[in-house]
């Protein structure tokens, strides 16, 4: 026998009362469902009185007003979800008096407390979180792609590791491992010639995981992911078994990070959020990207500096993710390349995934900290044709090729190189905080360790 799920309907006062009390009515004539409440929020052109009880009275039911009827009232939708312990949220609203950026908005009030939110053709639910963590722990996720994620994940665990926390890392990739995958990042030399062995046996050798290890130097976990949801779930993915693998390694700490923008589907304590500046505005502050930032109890924002990102935009997103959440710290960055090897006197190749506007300011970087001469930079690590093309341009002026171990930077950047004769050395990104008002992000990414561990410990 089905469970009886408690229903509370959003309305509005374009439709003619009857024909939503006859939607209603339907709807609580579902024997799996009971309508237990509305919500009115907005429009009066059909509306003759807006008094709860005596709408409540032709309703047959509680039905509740914000203070403003021509304004959503989002605070109380809000509270009536937890006031009647809803199961699910049903829209019955429509434009005007909706458009779709408020829908969203509604929609990321409702999931964040666990509740599916519906209308007459979406269905919107909340994120997948399976509680298997036996340890205290994080989640590093981000509001879309190439934003630096895995760049600030090996930079926070690198960190975690260093302050003797014993953390591990469990990443999940678009190639990882059909069965989770540990790679001792603080037992074993991953050097190229060992990462072409692993591509060539099949193994996507720049999937996240990989980087975390080369990077972090610490244990790491590798799993798989298919398809990415608007809200952040994933179609597959076998990253629950890495959580549980995670609760059997020797770690004491353990750092769930995401794909993309997709969210690892295991509950954490705590939640540390990175937002591309470099994005679209409209992806920010509308959709699911507050949703996103809702979660957070750091916010990382990245590629704050021109020509990615104006001066103007970076202190629009600032200000928007305050609004959105006020109890989380929000600290600006850029990213700067660190060699993981010796370059100094070298003629080098420089790839990234980086967007060639913002070349110059990282050759700048590498020629006057590491006393390289860039002789060619391609950022096509992402699009294998484009950078075969851009390696056979530059190769034979070249002693180093210099790459980020992302997209094809095994199996086209470091084969090709190898074959050539060059020497490869893999590239990090550090994230530099952007000015001293923002407070360090080492001393905010530890505060929020020690508060996983709190949380974990209160349980």
């Amino acid at each position: 026998m089905k469970a009886i799920k408690k229903m509370m309907c959003l309305v509005d006062g374009e439709h003619y009362l009857p024909v939503t009390k006859s939607a209603i009515d339907t709807l609580d004539s579902l024997e799996h469902l009971e309508v237990v409440a509305l919500v009115f929020i907005g429009g009066t052109e059909k509306l003759r009185e807006t008094s709860e009880e005596s709408f409540s009275k032709k309703m047959g039911r509680p039905v509740h007003f914000g203070p403003h009827t021509n304004e959503i009232p989002y605070d109380l939708i809000s509270e009536s979800v937890k006031k009647y312990d809803v199961d699910v949220v049903m829209d019955l609203s429509d434009e005007p008096v909706v458009d779709y950026s408020q829908r969203f908005k509604i929609a990321s009030i409702i999931l964040s407390l666990g509740v599916p939110y519906e209308g007459p053709d979406f269905k919107f639910q909340p994120l997948t979180e399976y509680e298997v963590l036996k340890k205290p722990s994080l989640k590093i996720l981000g509001t879309g792609k190439r934003i630096g994620k895995t760049a600030v994940s090996a930079y926070a665990a690198r960190l975690i590791h260093e302050k003797e926390y014993n953390p591990c890392v469990v990443a999940m990739g678009r190639g990882g491992p059909e069965e989770p995958e540990i790679v001792r990042g603080d037992q074993i030399e991953i050097t190229p010639q060992f990462l072409m062995e692993q591509s060539n046996k099949g193994v996507h050798a720049a999937s996240d995981h990989w980087e975390d290890a080369l990077m972090s130097r610490i244990l790491t976990i590798g799993c798989r992911r298919c398809g990415g949801g608007m809200v952040g779930d994933v179609f597959i993915t076998n990253m629950k078994k890495g959580a549980q693998l995670a609760n059997e390694v020797d770690a004491d700490f353990v750092i769930m990070e995401g794909s993309g923008a997709a969210i690892p589907p295991v509950k954490t304590d705590k939640h540390i959020v990175l937002v591309g500046v470099n994005q679209p505005l409209m992806n920010i502050e509308n959709f699911f990207g507050p949703f996103r930032i809702g979660l957070a109890d750091l916010v990382v924002l990245t590629m704050c500096e021109e020509p990615m990102a104006s001066a103007e935009k970076v202190k629009q997103v600032e200000e928007l993710v305050k609004e959105v959440n006020p109890a989380a710290k929000v600290i600006s960055t850029v990213f700067r390349p660190k060699p993981l090897g010796d370059v100094k006197g070298k003629n080098v190749l420089f790839a990234t995934t980086a967007p060639d506007s913002i070349k110059s300011v990282l050759v700048e970087h590498l020629e006057k900290e590491y006393g390289c001469k860039v002789v060619g930079t391609t950022p096509h690590l992402s699009n294998r044709p484009l950078l075969q093309k851009d390696i056979a341009k530059y190769i034979d002026e070249a002693d180093v090729m210099l790459t980020e171990l992302k997209a094809a930077a095994v199996d086209v950047a470091t084969k090709d190189s190898l074959e050539a004769g060059l020497e490869v050395v893999y590239c990090d990104n550090i994230p530099i905080v952007i000015d001293e008002k923002y407070g360090s992000l080492s001393e905010a990414i530890i505060d929020v360790v020690d508060r996983s561990i709190e949380a974990f410990n209160s349980k």
